[in-house]
């Protein structure tokens, strides 16, 4: 937050963000910022630091999602053939 002169430190980012950075516990310990900029600490317990029910909950739904079969499609439908990710199935020539 550098408009706010804040330095923000806490657990590793789950995306990435411009103008952030993951520092390891070693080196979060010792950050030092600019005079007159404050510095936000989020500690993290470590004995609660697996996952949470929304979390393997998310987890479970995109196994789902991914082991959920296409449905079946008319190769009529689009020109003579389907497309799945790369492959173009073509039907049988008499």
């Amino acid at each position: 937050m550098y408009a706010e002169s804040t330095a923000v430190v806490g657990p590793l980012a789950t995306y990435s963000e411009p103008h952030s950075y993951d520092l390891c516990e070693f080196h979060a310990g010792r950050l030092t910022v600019p005079r007159g900029w404050d510095v936000v600490r989020h500690e993290i317990d470590l004995e609660d630091s697996g996952p949470t029910g929304d979390d393997l909950l998310a987890l479970a739904d995109a196994v789902r999602e991914a082991a959920r079969p296409e449905p079946p499609r008319d190769p009529a439908d689009d020109g003579g053939g389907f497309r799945r990710g790369h492959l173009r199935v073509l039907p049988d020539l008499p």
